[in-house]
């Protein structure tokens, strides 16, 4: 009965196939440069991969690995009419074996992943495999440091100009506030400058201090790279002008450190999230006026806290304190509007504000935010009552607890923008759960097979659909398929399931997984007279 059964489906494919070109389940890799197991003379700029239809990307799951065992590739992929084209950059030893591995959607949802090699000159004694694609723990970790020590630098550079620029009394030292904005200035340089470094190995996939020269010139030369040049440049020059400026001294440098701070603060979103995400614009404008308010709020509480609280009179403070209330106030209002731009951008759904790592930083960084509101409101009614300004310690005991907590509040920052935002769908899981398929490639020395068991659950009908190419990458025609599951942990042996070739390379056939377990599937493959070979893997099935 199962015979004709699968008889029946196979006249039924090939009725429906012929004569037309036969319609594939999914995508498969149909030629390839440099193709499969050729050996080029020189390494190539890119890697083109075709497929038997429309593909979509999966971003960071598409790479090139060199014989050296590093990520060469730049960056995702693109998808031209010649393909997906991977571009690649020189290896720092050139010669021998490479990896192009691929994780892609087909046009019916289907996660489809595959791998080959190539060799330049000559193959290498060992062929490299593909590192763990995720970036290493350590880069990670540094990564946030560095972001939360540019977030601090912003707040100790931008509040002692503010000060020095609307309030500080004239006959006070200005040596304080000028060396507490250069110390800023100096801690967002090192802060870029360790951003460069970071970035070489986020990208190839290695260790902290695993870098390369080529991978650092690569760096400066991309948008990264030459945003955060320009960053550097900025702050050298508001460095030599945090010393000319003064209370009512004419406006020229004030507006041109002015000029200068938004052009450091936009540095930022054009090398985040906001860039890349829907409405750029907006959420680059939202995230400048974001980092513009925390850098006025938490550096002007530094400046009270450190200077203007010890040193000013009672007389300085009954008009320094309401003053900087009021621009506490709008800073905090324009924080919290600009935030919740980005958020309700970046989030997308409100569900990804409690499923996803991004919304509940989000919610952490709310929570905290709430306190030192809290605490800023009891700081303000200080102000508002003139208690401030006539014990100026109970103020000060105030705004310690607010940049304490604020602490917190950048760290859970340096955090959230390192993190994958809410609105980014993860499309291959998204597929893989739609499409409850097993999809995989494996190779023997004969041939590469590419199938597909559809849905891969418990019963009998599961459709298997494969692809067999030559080691090159070209179709192969398959004289005989023998298709086996077993499951030893339950003790199931061998279950045969039948496989017919419908079309030169391609087979169609069913298995069945009578229970849920870790099968273990075995597929031999006869393409002449005397050669076969045969290939395994395991097949979870729930």
């Amino acid at each position: 009965m199962r015979k004709s059964a699968l008889l029946a489906v196979c006249l039924l494919a090939l009725a429906g196939w012929w004569p037309a070109q036969p319609a594939f389940a999914h995508a498969v890799l149909s030629a390839a440069s440099p193709q499969q197991g050729s050996v080029v003379p020189a390494a190539p700029e890119r890697v083109v991969l075709r497929f038997s239809e429309n593909v979509q990307v999966v971003p960071g799951r598409s790479q090139v690995i060199g014989p050296d065992g590093k990520r060469i590739s730049e960056g995702d992929p693109e998808i031209t009419a010649e393909g997906l084209v991977i571009k690649v950059r020189p290896a720092e030893r050139p010669l021998g074996t490479y990896l192009v591995s691929y994780r892609i959607i087909s046009a019916d949802s289907h996660p489809v992943s595959g791998a080959y090699t190539f060799s330049v000159g000559a193959p290498s004694e060992n062929a490299p495999t593909a590192p763990v694609e995720e970036v290493a723990q350590s880069v990670q970790t540094a990564t946030a440091v560095t972001k939360w020590l540019g977030y601090a630098g912003l707040s100790l550079a931008l509040g002692p100009v503010l000060v020095l620029a609307l309030w500080w009394p004239r006959r006070l030292s200005r040596a304080g506030p000028v060396r507490l904005a250069r110390g800023g200035l100096a801690l967002i340089a090192a802060a870029t400058l360790a951003g460069l470094w970071l970035q070489a190995p986020a990208s190839s996939g290695a260790g902290l201090f695993d870098v390369a020269p080529a991978e650092l010139r690569q760096v400066l030369s991309s948008d990264f790279g030459l945003t955060l040049s320009a960053r550097l440049a900025l702050l050298a020059i508001a460095a030599a002008l945090v010393g000319r400026l003064r209370r009512a001294a004419g406006g020229r440098p004030a507006l041109l450190l002015a000029a200068l701070t938004a052009g450091i603060l936009v540095t930022w979103p054009l090398t985040g999230h906001p860039a890349a995400g829907p409405q750029a614009w907006l959420l680059i404008v939202a995230d400048t006026a974001h980092l513009a308010a925390m850098s006025v709020w938490l550096g002007g509480l530094v400046a009270l806290a450190v200077f203007l609280l010890r040193r000013a009179e009672t007389r300085e403070l009954r008009l320094i304190l309401p003053a900087w209330s009021r621009w506490a106030a709008f800073a905090v209002y324009w924080l919290v509007a600009a935030g919740a731009i980005q958020a309700l951008i970046q989030l997308g759904t409100l569900d990804a504000l409690f499923s996803s790592t991004y919304g509940r930083l989000i919610l952490l960084k709310t929570g905290l935010l709430a306190v030192v509101l809290a605490v800023a409101f009891v700081s303000r009614r200080l102000v508002q009552r003139g208690i401030a300004a006539a014990t100026p310690a109970r103020l000060r005991r105030a705004v310690g607890l607010e940049l304490a907590i604020t602490v917190l509040v950048l760290a859970a920052s340096a955090v959230l923008v390192q993190t994958t935002t809410g609105r980014t769908v993860d499309v291959e899981a998204v597929a893989a759960q739609r499409s409850r398929g097993f999809v995989e490639t494996l190779n023997s020395r004969l041939y590469a097979v590419q199938f597909e068991i559809f849905p891969a659950t418990v019963g009998e009908y599961n459709t298997l659909h494969a692809f067999a190419y030559t080691p090159e990458g070209k179709p192969l025609k398959v004289l005989e398929w023998k298709v086996s599951v077993s499951l030893p942990a339950q003790g199931v042996e061998a279950i045969d399931a039948p496989v017919a070739t419908v079309v030169d390379n391609q087979g169609l056939g069913a298995v069945t997984f009578p229970i849920a377990g870790d099968w273990q599937l075995s597929m031999t493959l006869r393409v002449s007279e005397i050669d076969q070979a045969t290939v395994t893997t395991t097949v979870p099935v729930r």
